[in-house]
């Protein structure tokens, strides 16, 4: 595989993914505390709920990583390019599916999230976007070990990413439907 081609598949799902948790309402995971508007459960089921979905969803990231990891492509091939894609969708697919469960499960109702909520799916986004950037790193070569720096700066970019759907959701002035609006005559 072409590195910069692998750079920007990573850019483009950190691009995507960093504005999901701003302009999507539905909820992305599922948190031991009920958001507003959620179904009313035991504070226990929610809680082994919660553990069980981020377990789940870190076994994905496992699969998704070492689906990837192994893959070689080689570009004369066009075997080996079918597999790659094949590899690469089912390494973005399942962790999707898990992702999508919370908003199939709360379907109807009307949720709405907290910053902190928000937050926090952002922060699963940026796991979810790393581990794929590590799995490219290791299906073209060598894997470089990184120290805490390196996870600043990420965070940081992921986070300046994000910032087209924070201004959307948080800073952009919306009309109230029915209120004030002027009847030209």
């Amino acid at each position: 595989m072409n590195q910069s081609f692998a750079v920007w598949v990573v850019i483009g799902f950190a691009l995507i993914t960093a504005n999901l948790p701003f302009v999507m309402q539905r909820p992305f995971l599922v948190l031991p505390w009920a958001q507003k508007g959620e179904a009313e459960l035991a504070s226990w089921s929610r809680g082994l709920l919660s553990l069980l979905y981020f377990a789940v969803l870190l076994a994905a990231g496992w699969v998704g990583y070492s689906l990837i990891s192994d893959a070689i492509l080689l570009a004369s091939d066009p075997a080996s390019l079918l597999l790659f894609v094949g590899r690469l969708l089912g390494a973005i697919v399942l962790p999707m599916l898990l992702l999508a469960y919370p908003g199939w499960r709360s379907r109807g109702r009307a949720i709405e999230k907290t910053f902190i909520d928000r937050m926090i799916e952002l922060f699963v986004f940026y796991l979810l976007v790393g581990t794929m950037g590590f799995a490219f790193e290791a299906s073209i070569g060598n894997p470089f070990a990184q120290t805490w720096e390196f996870y600043a700066i990420t965070l940081s970019l992921f986070l300046v990413l994000g910032y087209p759907g924070f201004v959307f959701r948080y800073l952009l002035r919306r009309r109230k439907q029915g209120r004030g609006a002027s009847t030209a005559s």
